[in-house]
């Protein structure tokens, strides 16, 4: 069965297929499904280039996506790309769709002229991990993933110095 790799944007014709998948997603990570707002959150990504997506398409049908974040890679003057999101419907899974979406993006980076390509996962993901690995992303040594979640209710530290 032929797997189309097609750049999608918010007038694509794929569009709303692609932001229903991205729901299902949304659920899969245990958040509530709401296909309105996540359509308007991810053409808005789309729209404003925060995001580039791509879609994998069998007989006019959806059957995953990956988006990315361009980045300035200020120290080598050049640009990385992060991996935010792959997704494959579950029954579409174990057929090949999720390489080639990651091949189309690899392939991507390397004509615009990335310095790399980056992502990141659960460590218990075992098959994305072992996905990523055989195409050969490389865990970062010395690196550690840090996160601050912002409270609305919190006011923002201020500078006593």
């Amino acid at each position: 069965m032929t797997t189309t790799i097609v750049p999608v944007v918010p007038d694509h014709p794929a569009f709303d297929q692609v932001a229903a998948l991205f729901d299902a997603y949304r659920v899969h990570y245990g958040q509530r499904s709401s296909p309105e707002s996540t359509g308007s959150w991810i053409r808005d990504q789309l729209a404003q280039h925060r995001l580039a997506a791509a879609a994998a398409i069998r007989v006019d049908q959806v059957c995953g996506f990956i988006t990315v974040a361009i980045m300035p890679a200020s120290l080598m003057l050049g640009t990385a790309w992060s991996i935010r999101d792959l997704y494959v419907a579950p029954h579409h899974r174990r057929t090949g769709i999720a390489n080639a979406l990651l091949r189309h993006i690899i392939h991507s980076a390397r004509v615009a002229g990335a310095l790399r390509v980056s992502l990141q996962t659960e460590t218990d993901n075992i098959s994305a991990l072992e996905l990523y690995t055989a195409i050969g992303f490389k865990p970062v040594a010395g690196l550690e993933l840090l996160n601050l979640t912002l409270d609305p209710l919190t006011q923002d530290l201020q500078d006593t110095a």
